[in-house]
């Protein structure tokens, strides 16, 4: 049994009830919340992994509000992904979870429209499944095209859901669409302007919300702009931690320095995160989702050459005051910090 040293956003205590194989790598954790847990189709939550107060990571809840007999979360499996192998493979039926309170504005009751195009590829569609539910529920006069962009059939996520959803609610647009091996009732390739015009004609009328990895995102948005949707009607949401993505020179070493009740120094690479570098250090650090969200993070830099990638809700004092979000801010030159 999991022991109860949370995480400190993590006040909620939800308990494993059954558990899903979705597809290769991915499943679906289905809790049952001790106390009445509102949230919002389309938010996520902060769990905290291993139940330890340092490391927590986002995820979209599956699950839909006033729809759902359970709050799940849906998590494909990343090699050497502290959160996702916990929960693929090691959390069991009858296991205490700790979740945040629900979290962010992606959400179909916040952005509301007449017409929707919810777009996920691979487990980006987890934010995706909640929304359609609660639209075709709640919001039966809207249209709501979804499309499903995965690598292979098999990787398809809610594939029975996805049939039942169809066949209960006729008015659904479903768009599947793989890079390879794609069978009859697919589309073949990556996404493509093509592809997107031909499911929704008529989408500079329609407003995008989106989930899934930066280049996917990137390329929709470059699509459905080029298709006359404005800017200001294309809303994305992703957990991927950009800051880490390149940027790192392992070639050349910088210090960073700890500056506590005793002071240390490491030799890091160049451009690494800060939150990377503490990590690999084994330092004390507590953090959250990695992309700037959740500000757990939170250390200030006193000194050195810092690229700083997003300050999240950091308040304009505290930039002042040399706080960064570690997972942000990559390590230039001869860097130090508070501990």
């Amino acid at each position: 049994m999991a022991n109860t040293n949370k995480n400190p956003l993590c006040i909620n205590e939800l308990q494993v009830h059954s558990i899903i194989k979705e597809a290769p790598n991915v499943t679906t954790l289905n809790f049952i919340a001790q106390d009445f847990y509102q949230y919002k189709a389309g938010q996520y939550a902060m769990v905290s992994i291993r139940n330890t107060p340092h490391i927590a990571r986002a995820y979209s809840l599956s699950s839909t509000p006033g729809e759902s007999r359970f709050v799940s979360i849906t998590v494909r499996e990343i090699e050497n992904g502290k959160g996702s192998t916990w929960l693929n493979n090691e959390v069991k039926v009858g296991d205490q979870v700790w979740f945040s309170d629900p979290m962010g504005d992606f959400s179909c009751e916040k952005v509301i429209a007449e017409n929707y195009l919810l777009a996920g590829a691979g487990s980006g569609v987890t934010p995706v499944i909640s929304m359609a539910r609660w639209l075709l529920v709640n919001r039966p006069e809207v249209n709501v095209t979804v499309i499903h962009s995965v690598h292979s059939p098999e990787d398809v996520i809610f594939k029975s859901e996805w049939a039942e959803l169809v066949a209960k609610y006729p008015k659904l647009n479903l768009v599947i669409n793989a890079s390879v091996n794609a069978t009859d009732e697919m589309k073949s390739g990556r996404i493509n302007k093509e592809m997107v015009a031909a499911a929704v004609p008529n989408i500079q009328d329609y407003t995008v919300m989106t989930c899934g990895p930066e280049s996917y995102m990137n390329a929709l948005k470059t699509i459905v702009l080029e298709l006359g949707v404005p800017e200001e009607r294309f809303f994305t949401e992703a957990f991927f931690d950009s800051a880490t993505q390149g940027g790192v020179d392992y070639d050349k070493q910088t210090t960073l320095t700890i500056n506590g009740a005793t002071k240390q120094t490491f030799n890091v690479p160049v451009g690494m995160t800060l939150l990377a570098a503490l990590e690999e250090n084994q330092q004390p650090v507590t953090s959250g989702c990695r992309t700037g969200l959740c500000g757990l993070c939170k250390t200030q830099v006193t000194s050195g050459d810092i690229e700083v990638v997003r300050t999240g809700d950091l308040t304009e004092t505290e930039i002042a005051q040399g706080y960064v979000l570690a997972c942000s801010c990559r390590v230039k030159k001869d860097v130090n910090i508070t501990a």
